[in-house]
């Protein structure tokens, strides 16, 4: 019988861990070497033109992670994940042949579109594996396996940069990960989506009415997360596009910019193996507040330094800053949401929050043309400064969670009843022998095949003869399918000898 847990799917979740490792593995090909790619090989020297590659990225990413989160239940995680690594391969081509700066921009238009169906579909599918228990180190383990090999892959990429050229050998490490990523989907990853129904079953929080407006806007816990993850992609957008301009402009030769941008998003993956264990022990609200002020702060003093030992340092507190909020954004969605609801509200998280890279990518470059590289560094360095404030302002010190109870009263019931829908869950013809007025009759067995019946914005209380037995297993059922549901208390009989 299929169990969730880390220790009952470890197998699994190591293969899932490998495979993210390939994830981030396609991103650090570019992290590094892009801007000098530009201006070598194309001659482009604003800071906005250069930067239109992270914006196309940037875009294209968030749109394809809302959609990935709207057809997981739909398509399957393991589908979506072979799709990603197939759209994945042409990429490194592309780059070493492109003829003109727009087949560079298409190339990551594609990457965008990639990483939001792998990256997307690896972290729900890891939620689904572990379960509520121990989330934080869920989400720590998969952006550590990324993120270190991002760095991993930008060193590697400015190191042979360095020796032998901006192009076309750095590529060559793209075509052996995507085409690595493809075949360990295909040959090992199994598909997770069958153990929402045994999460299902035991979750009692609530459903959301609106995912996307709840995600984004309404819910504190929620919108504040989101905000907080959109901001810190507009650094990183920032950092990846104009880092290397400003170390180039500080003299720092190829293989030491190599250096200071990859210590960043590798201190920033090892670091998440402590910080996403934290996260399920510790308040997520001051992890995400201390790690967003960690980050604008060693931001702002970027411009400033020009020591190489002191940006080596800034770097590693800039990846210790992203390490405490990384895992927590997406343990800390994952608990205040139903599990059939979990994975639209990740893609809309991750919408917002990889629109932060166009949005950087934008904001920095314009800044950079008018004003210069370090006035737009210390401009996204206040804005996440801001997003730490917003949190610790607007975010709930513990996740509220609005939790169903097994069996509501019937006075409660009837004194709001408005905010209730009652089915009767029996046959038409204990139905006509004696039901409550107000009840729905909508058989058991029919009960999935009438859902535009069901008003999602109220509880679903199911009803049966006495309470307890069928309709207690439809509100089960209700809840799997992402209704807020509860079986009525002492049933039809109880509610006809006290109201008629």
């Amino acid at each position: 019988m299929p169990k969730i847990g880390l220790k009952e799917n470890w197998k699994q979740f190591t293969i899932l861990v490998i495979v993210n490792a390939f994830v981030g593995g396609m991103v650090g090909m570019e992290r590094t070497i892009i801007p000098q790619f530009a201006t070598s090989e194309f001659g482009i020297s604003s800071k906005t033109a250069i930067l239109s590659f992270i914006t196309a990225f940037g875009i294209s990413k968030s749109l394809t992670n809302y959609l990935t989160g709207r057809l997981a239940n739909r398509l399957g995680r393991k589908t979506l994940l072979i799709v990603g690594w197939i759209i994945a391969i042409p990429i490194p081509f592309l780059l070493m042949n492109a003829s003109s700066w727009n087949w560079v921009v298409f190339a990551n238009v594609l990457l965008g579109i990639s990483q939001g169906l792998t990256w997307s579909s690896t972290v729900v599918m890891k939620i689904d594996l572990v379960g509520e228990k121990n989330r934080g180190l869920a989400m720590g383990l998969n952006e550590i396996a990324g993120y270190f090999a991002l760095g991993i892959v930008a060193f590697i990429t400015g190191y042979i940069a360095n020796k032998y050229g901006v192009t076309p050998y750095p590529f060559y490490v793209g075509i052996f990960i995507s085409i690595a990523g493809l075949l360990t989907t295909i040959l090992w990853v199994k598909e997770t989506q069958y153990l929402l129904k045994l999460e299902s079953i035991e979750n009692k929080t609530a459903s959301l009415n609106k995912v996307f407006v709840e995600t984004t806007f309404k819910n504190k816990t929620l919108s504040s997360v989101t905000q907080a993850g959109l901001v810190n992609n507009l650094n990183d957008g920032m950092i990846w596009g104009l880092l290397p301009m400003l170390l180039i402009s500080f003299n720092l030769n190829s293989l030491q910019i190599g250096w200071v941008t990859a210590i960043y998003p590798t201190v920033w993956g090892v670091s998440q193996l402590f910080t996403g264990k934290m996260a399920d022990h510790y308040s997520k609200k001051r992890m995400l507040f201390w790690g967003m002020l960690l980050q604008g702060i060693a931001i702002m003093i970027l411009p400033f330094v020009t020591e190489y030992s002191v940006l080596i340092i800034l770097s590693a507190v800039l990846g210790i800053g992203t390490a405490l909020v990384y895992p927590t954004f997406l343990s800390t969605i994952a608990e205040a949401t139903t599990p059939t609801q979990r994975a639209e509200s990740i893609g809309t998280f991750r919408l917002w929050r990889d629109l932060g890279y166009a949005i950087g990518a934008i904001i920095s470059g314009i800044a950079a043309d008018v004003f210069g590289v370090e006035y737009a560094v210390v401009l996204i360095g206040i804005i996440t400064v801001i997003s730490s404030i917003i949190i610790q302002l607007r975010m709930p010190s513990t996740i509220q969670k609005t939790v169903i109870r097994e069996c509501v009263d019937m006075e409660e019931v009837v004194s709001h009843l408005s905010q209730y829908q009652l089915i009767d869950i029996r046959s038409k013809e204990e139905f006509n022998q004696l039901h409550i007025a107000e009840a729905m009759n909508i058989g058991f067995e029919e009960l999935t095949k009438n859902t535009k019946l069901i008003d999602k914005r109220k509880v679903i209380v199911p009803v049966c003869g006495k309470g307890g037995g069928r309709s207690a297993d439809a509100a089960k059922l209700l809840r799997e399918m992402g209704y807020q549901a509860a079986w009525l208390c002492g049933g039809t009989s109880k509610w006809v000898s006290a109201h008629g």
